[in-house]
């Protein structure tokens, strides 16, 4: 076993602290990983707190992972040592399943294998990259352009993988009509991706509070939802709605805003699930669905697209000691938008 060291939750809501744990040997087809930096995902806070269900604790969260490889295995062909890394939202799946076969790995019909809380197949718990080093199977590791710095990569794993696949999946370009509720994490990646397609695209938002961003980042138009007539306004425009919002939302009122044949995606996990009113969907012909990240293959598509349009997300660094503030200020909104952990604070 490999000792290491990371912050992790010892419990249910507790505060992340200092831990010392073991990665399993570096097996044939392994890949050890010197972690540099790993992004804050909202969904690390969910996993931190046990508000997913999850019970394995202690746990240590992380799956925006960039780093440089230390140690391969000996039937590694993909990575030698010094090779610049990353490892997303998953570390393994079945491998063998209409899913996995198609690359969609994150579908697996028995069930992907998480960065972090879940049972890799040997049995032992996988755990995240608020770390020093993590053990990969090489199919799960990605590689990062040179072009790319890796602070900025990390977050790619998650908040750019989760919204460049529904972009490309709903086939959005050129004369496509993109809204993307809520301007954080996700939602920035979401207008920088869909903006480098070639769509024309709208942010909503509650408040005037990032119009500024959105339009530097490249949205046509911002639209304040909390105005008088605002839905009115913006009724049947949309191709596709990229709503990437957590809290309780009426779902209903902004499918008004999508076009007949148009299509709200759901990135966002509400603690309840939406009422969603039949009429509103059968008369347009509008559909509401979900994306979950993305498989390997289309992860490492969405890097090399990032590096050749040169589409980076707005980070703020922090040391490994302030992560637990770091949580409460996400909680808050209070990022631009993305907190990135340097790994070498750890």
């Amino acid at each position: 076993m490999i000792k290491t060291k990371g912050f992790a939750a010892k419990a249910p809501k507790a505060p992340l602290a200092p831990w010392e744990f073991e990665r399993r040997d570096v097996g044939a087809k392994d890949v050890l990983i010197d972690i540099q930096f790993c992004g804050v995902c909202h969904s690390d806070i969910h996993m931190a707190r046990a508000e997913w269900g999850n019970d394995q604790f202690p746990l240590v969260p992380g799956h925006e992972i960039a780093g440089t490889v230390s140690k391969v295995g000996a039937g590694v062909t993909k990575y030698k040592v010094g090779d610049a890394v990353g490892v997303g939202c998953l570390v393994n799946s079945c491998q063998d399943c209409a899913s996995c076969r198609e690359g969609l790995e994150q579908f697996c019909e028995k069930g992907m294998i998480g960065t972090y809380g879940s049972t890799d197949k040997d049995g032992t718990p996988t755990q995240g990259g608020y770390s020093k080093q993590i053990v990969v199977d090489e199919k799960f590791v990605l590689k990062i352009p040179k072009n790319m710095p890796l602070d900025k990569a990390a977050p790619l794993l998650c908040a750019g993988i989760t919204t460049y696949s529904p972009l490309k999946h709903w086939k959005m370009g050129p004369g496509k009509k993109v809204a993307v509720l809520g301007l954080g994490g996700l939602g920035h990646m979401a207008l920088k991706l869909a903006v480098a397609m070639g769509a024309e695209v709208t942010v909503l938002s509650q408040s005037d509070k990032k119009k500024a961003d959105s339009l530097k980042m490249g949205a046509k138009d911002f639209a304040n939802m909390s105005t008088s007539g605002s839905f009115e306004k913006w009724a049947g425009k949309f191709d596709l709605i990229i709503n990437t919002i957590s809290a309780p939302t009426d779902m209903n009122a902004y499918l008004g805003l999508v076009k007949r044949d148009g299509t709200m995606v759901l990135l966002g996990v509400p603690e309840k699930a939406p009422q969603i009113e039949a009429h509103t969907l059968i008369g347009g012909r509008k559909s509401l669905a979900g994306s979950l990240i993305g498989g390997i293959k289309e992860t490492q598509e969405m890097l090399d697209f990032c590096a050749s349009k040169n589409i980076f997300p707005e980070t703020e660094m922090i040391p490994m000691e302030k992560i637990n503030e770091a949580y409460e200020r996400m909680i808050k909104g209070d990022v631009r938008y993305r907190f990135v952990i340097d790994s070498k604070t750890i």
